[in-house]
C-alpha cells in the first residue's frame, strides 16, 4: 500500500507567555521578513522581539496565555485524513513556521514514517513570500538534513479553490441571515497586511486576496457596492498595503453601516481573530458608533474546505510539478516576479 505524507504549513504561534518572545525573534529572524543580511537581520529580531514582547503576552493573555493554532491545525489533519481515506495510508504532518513543531522536528518525523511520496499543502489560500515562500524553502533545507529523499509535489497557493471559496461563503450567508433588520451592512473582507514594497517586489499576495474576496463576494451574492477589502495587523513605520481595517471601519461609520468582517487569509483562529478582530477592532467600532459588527468566524474544519484540501492533495499526486498551484501551473501575472510556480499557465 502507498504511503503518502502530507505536510500542512502554517505560521505558528507561542504556546505559552514565556514563548512568546522566542516566538518573535523567530518570525523577525526570517529573511523573508526582515530583507537584511545578518547579523543586521539577527540584531533587528532581537530588539523588535524584545520590545515587542510584553505587549504580545498581554494579546496572548486573551485567550489563555497562548495561540490555539496548533489544535485549530491538528483538527484540520485529522478531517482531512479522514477524507483522504481512498488515498491508502495516509499520515498528515504539521510543520509551523515560527514555533514548534517546526520543518526540522516534523522533517525527522517524516523521515521515521518513511513515505513513498510527500504532499506540502500550505493553510495559506494565497501565496505570499513572507508565509508559503518562506514555508517551504526552510521545509526544502530541514527534509536534506533529514535525508528525505521520497518524490516531493508542493502546493503554492489555492485564492479560487472551490471548496474554500464555497465554504466561506455559507459562513458569510448564514451571518448575514443572522444580521439585524433594519440595519444597513458592508461586508469587510480582513486580511493580513504586507508592506507595500514587499508587493511592489513582485509578491502576488494582494492580487490573490483581491481574487478570494472577488470569488466569495460572487459566491455569497453581494452586489459590488456591498463589500470591500481591507488589511490588518500592521507593524512598524513603513508604508503597508491598504487600505487598513480602521479606516474602512471609518468609512462605514461615515455611511452609516454596521459592518460583517469575514478573515479572507486566515483559515484558524489565532490571535489576530481572537483579539484584534474580536476585541480590539470590535471597541473601535463601537467608539466610531457603528451600531452592529458581525464577525464571521474562519473556515476551520467546514466540510467544503476540507474537501478542497483533499482535492489539492490529489492534484498535487497527479503532477510531474514540483511546485504547482491550486488552479494547475502559474496563475500569477508575469509582474509577480516572486511567484514561486514556474510553469506555464494550463487551462483546467
Amino acid at each position: 500500500m502507498t504511503k503518502t505524507a502530507v505536510v500542512l504549513f502554517n505560521l505558528g504561534g507561542p504556546d505559552n507567555q514565556t514563548a512568546v518572545q522566542p516566538f518573535l525573534f523567530n518570525l523577525f529572524n526570517d529573511k523573508a521578513i526582515i530583507r537584511l543580511p545578518n547579523p543586521m537581520r539577527w540584531m533587528i529580531a532581537k530588539l523588535i522581539s524584545s520590545r515587542r514582547a510584553p505587549v504580545a503576552q498581554e494579546i496572548y493573555a486573551h485567550i489563555g496565555g497562548g495561540s490555539p493554532i496548533i489544535p485549530e491545525t491538528e483538527r484540520q489533519a485529522d478531517a482531512l485524513t479522514s477524507a483522504l481515506s481512498d488515498l491508502g495510508e495516509v499520515k498528515i504532518f504539521i510543520a509551523m513556521r515560527y514555533w514548534h513543531p517546526m520543518s526540522d522536528e516534523t522533517a525527522n518525523k517524516v523521515t521515521e514514517y518513511d513515505p513513498d511520496n510527500i504532499v506540502l499543502l500550505p493553510l495559506y489560500p494565497q501565496f505570499s513570500t513572507t508565509t508559503t515562500g518562506s514555508s517551504i524553502e526552510e521545509w526544502y533545507k530541514a527534509a536534506k538534513r533529514a535525508g528525505l529523499s521520497a518524490p516531493t509535489r508542493a502546493i503554492c497557493c489555492y485564492p479560487d479553490e472551490e471548496g474554500w471559496i464555497k465554504g466561506q461563503a455559507r459562513l458569510l450567508r448564514e451571518h448575514l441571515a443572522g444580521a439585524k433588520p433594519g440595519l444597513k451592512y458592508r461586508v469587510l473582507f480582513s486580511a493580513h497586511g504586507l508592506p507595500e514594497k514587499i508587493v511592489k517586489a513582485g509578491d502576488p499576495y494582494q492580487s490573490q486576496v483581491e481574487e478570494s474576496a472577488a470569488a466569495i463576494a460572487k459566491a455569497a451574492g453581494l452586489g459590488d457596492d456591498a463589500w470591500m477589502i481591507c488589511y490588518q495587523s500592521r507593524v512598524g513605520p513603513m508604508t503597508w498595503i491598504g487600505p487598513s481595517l480602521d479606516i474602512a471601519l471609518e468609512q462605514a461609520a461615515h455611511d452609516d453601516m454596521s459592518v460583517i468582517i469575514v478573515p479572507i487569509a486566515f483559515v484558524s483562529e489565532h490571535s489576530e481573530t481572537l483579539v484584534e478582530l474580536d476585541i480590539e477592532y470590535r471597541k473601535i467600532a463601537e467608539i466610531l458608533g457603528i451600531t452592529d459588527y458581525i464577525r464571521v468566524p474562519t473556515i476551520g474544519i467546514a466540510p467544503e474546505f476540507i474537501e478542497g484540501l483533499a482535492r489539492l492533495v490529489r492534484r498535487a499526486q497527479s503532477q510531474t510539478l514540483e511546485i504547482d498551484s491550486g488552479s494547475g501551473g502559474r496563475i500569477c501575472g508575469n509582474e509577480y516576479g516572486d511567484c514561486i510556480c514556474q510553469a506555464p499557465q494550463t487551462s483546467n
